[in-house]
């Protein structure tokens, strides 16, 4: 009995708001769940406990609730009448699950017949900050201890690729060279920070910089325009991603979970843009 869901389902604007997914792809993702929940739960526990007090579908729904607003396990345990300690442990069992069905594959074949521009960026999440190792997570960007990724998205905004979190002072560019190799026919279109793109990669296209004492010519201000009409997606991408609150919000959890919780999410962005493609 999914009493929650029931409940929240019934108004459907307001599910979007709560989760970051409508209730179609809520459901679909919920039957995959179904048998890696059973598996485990088989395998876990070889006698009979106690039942959990919540159905799938009600823990899936505060797992994307967690996501969409993060809140605090305290408070999510009093709207769904369990205790903290009870969310925290539901949470660590669903993520890796989850992950197995929404997290963005490697896939290290893509060429220029898949797709015919690859748009790159990375982004970066304040953290609290460190115990250890402060000056390494300080980024000089954003005057704080930052965590970053690279995102990488196709023409249609399909999230390709996620890179691995890195700590905040590592540079765009040393990201980029550390995350997986890129199709070699592919045209690349990058950001600012990402100078010396054109080196390593014979596509690759990043923004004309001005010089101290060599103003831009009216051409090149035209070309960086083009540029950055083109490489739009690839924000608006990334301002769908921040939806979540986990991850545009000061991140509070462990920092070695920050990664599967960027996949999830990536993942949940990808199947919500693929459903309306094929609407």
């Amino acid at each position: 009995m999914s009493k929650y869901y029931n409940k929240f389902s019934k108004r459907k604007i307001n599910f979007m708001r709560l989760t970051g997914i409508n209730t179609k792809l809520f459901d679909t993702i919920v039957k995959k769940l179904e048998p890696m929940w059973k598996n485990n739960i088989i395998d876990q526990y070889k006698r009979e406990g106690r039942p959990y007090k919540l159905s799938l579908s009600d823990m899936l729904l505060m797992l994307l609730i967690y996501y969409r607003s993060y809140i605090t396990y305290e408070f999510l345990g009093i709207i769904f009448g369990i205790d903290a300690s009870r969310v925290c442990r539901i949470v660590k069992k669903l993520e890796p699950m989850l992950a197995k069905i929404s997290a963005i594959k490697k896939d290290r074949t893509l060429s220029a017949e898949h797709i015919k521009h690859l748009l790159l960026d990375v982004t970066e999440q304040r953290i609290e900050r460190p115990i250890k190792r402060q000056k390494d997570y300080y980024s000089g960007k954003k005057k704080c201890h930052t965590l970053k990724y690279e995102i990488r998205v196709s023409d249609d905004g399909i999230i390709k690729n996620v890179s691995k979190s890195f700590i905040g002072k590592t540079h765009d560019f040393n990201i980029h060279k550390q995350s997986d190799p890129l199709p070699s026919k592919v045209k690349i279109l990058a950001d600012s920070g990402y100078q010396g793109l054109a080196k390593i990669h014979n596509n690759g296209k990043t923004p004309i910089k001005k010089k101290r004492k060599r103003p831009l010519k009216e051409s090149e201000k035209l070309y960086n325009k083009i540029l950055s009409k083109k490489r739009v997606k690839v924000e608006n991408v990334i301002a769908e991603i921040k939806v979540f609150k986990i991850l545009s919000e000061r991140y509070r959890n462990k920092r070695k979970g920050h990664n599967i919780k960027v996949n999830i999410i990536s993942g949940l962005i990808n199947m919500k843009n693929l459903q309306k493609m094929s609407a």
